[in-house]
């Protein structure tokens, strides 16, 4: 387990969005001098609405409905350290009781490019993932990740190295530890005054679930993805057109278990899209083509196994999809935006059609409190 945490914390992540603009959802995490010995309190909201209307045997339909509120209080001891301390309330619409209610503990040190995190870190989607690699839905299903962060961030090179503990294992545990961690980098190799920008992007995600102390007979897992590819985007002098863009990323799914669980032990997937920024809304389409893939973080319409209720041993070794999205935020304040979305798609080898579309709102605001003495 060291060798394996440790292998993770070599990794890295792009800060900017990978694949769909979900900038919205990002917190910002600021370090200056001038906030040295001051007194913060900072608060994030999101209201959500998800509804999945899918009728298939790898992703049945679903719906998330409900508000999360996570009021912090912020320390700067010193002009490059952050300390954090709050809570995570999440209450999903439909039930009497909190979904989640979590302490939140996060120590920051900023140094010119790089910064590290100990504690919850900067998760799900500021990662910056592509979806087959990690979901979007984890925003509302997984949305605390807790663990340790590195991230550089400069002109040419984007990069965040990240561990996610998520289950920890006492002695005579009746379960297995889990832990999830990851790596991705982007190179930027052109970005000229003509607005064209070409970036080189390396995604890397990895999950593990085992332990040596617990009592329960189960192999450990061990799955492994990769992604690499090419990102083009142009910037355009025009009042209804902003930019246009094209990705393209080969992945690769890899089952490193001593014991195999899963029907497959390798996977592919091509994964492209293109799209247009306009003023009235951003366009994108998409293009997934796979065989045998699997991600135990990714969307789970990408996988070739069920996740589905009624059939959760279905297999699709040819995975084939087109989704079209229809994305729009808007800025109601400087602290508030809402964004909405609509995401039909075809399913190539079972010839139907099947469609989601959400509402969010998200809230960030930090006010300044007071400015403590300092030791003399």
């Amino acid at each position: 387990m060291a060798f394996f945490t440790c292998f993770f914390f070599l990794a890295a992540v792009p800060q900017s969005w990978a694949q769909l603009n979900n900038r919205a959802f990002y917190r910002p995490i600021e370090i200056k001098p001038e906030y040295d010995q001051q007194l913060w309190l900072d608060v994030q909201g999101l209201l959500f609405n998800k509804d999945n209307e899918y009728f298939n045997k790898i992703d049945e339909g679903r719906t998330y409905y409900g508000t999360q509120l996570a009021p912090r209080l912020v320390y700067f001891p010193s002009p490059k350290l952050r300390l954090e301390a709050g809570v995570f309330l999440q209450r999903d619409y439909g039930t009497e009781r909190l979904r989640l209610v979590r302490p939140l503990f996060t120590a920051i040190y900023q140094h010119g490019p790089h910064r590290l995190l100990l504690g919850n870190i900067q998760g799900h989607l500021q990662h910056g993932y592509i979806e087959p690699l990690f979901d979007f839905e984890r925003v509302m299903t997984r949305p605390l990740e807790e663990g340790t962060q590195y991230q550089l961030t400069t002109r040419r090179l984007k990069l965040d190295a990240w561990v996610d503990w998520q289950r920890q294992q006492y002695a005579y545990s009746d379960y297995q530890e889990e832990v999830a961690g990851g790596l991705a980098l982007e190179a930027t190799v052109l970005e000229d005054s003509l607005g064209w920008r070409v970036g080189v992007p390396f995604q890397f995600t990895g999950f593990h679930r085992g332990g040596q102390i617990d009592t329960v007979a189960k192999p450990l897992q061990t799955y492994f993805n990769l992604a690499s590819g090419l990102r083009v985007r142009k910037k355009l002098a025009s009042e209804l057109v902003q930019a246009v863009y094209m990705e393209s990323y080969l992945t690769q799914f890899i089952d490193y278990s001593f014991t195999q669980e899963l029907p497959y032990e390798k996977g592919y997937g091509l994964y492209l899209n293109a799209g247009v920024d306009t003023r009235l809304s951003n366009l994108q389409v998409g293009y997934w083509k796979s065989n045998g893939f699997y991600s135990p973080l990714g969307g789970r319409l990408y996988r070739s196994t069920s996740s589905t209720v009624s059939d959760p041993n279905y297999t699709e070794r040819q995975r084939e999809l087109l989704i079209l999205r229809v994305l729009r935020d808007y800025r109601l304040t400087d602290n508030f935006v809402l964004s909405t979305r609509f995401e039909p798609l075809y399913d190539f080898g079972n010839k139907s059609i099947d469609f989601s579309f959400a509402l969010y709102l998200n809230f960030n605001r930090s006010f300044v409190l007071t400015t403590l003495g300092r030791n003399k």
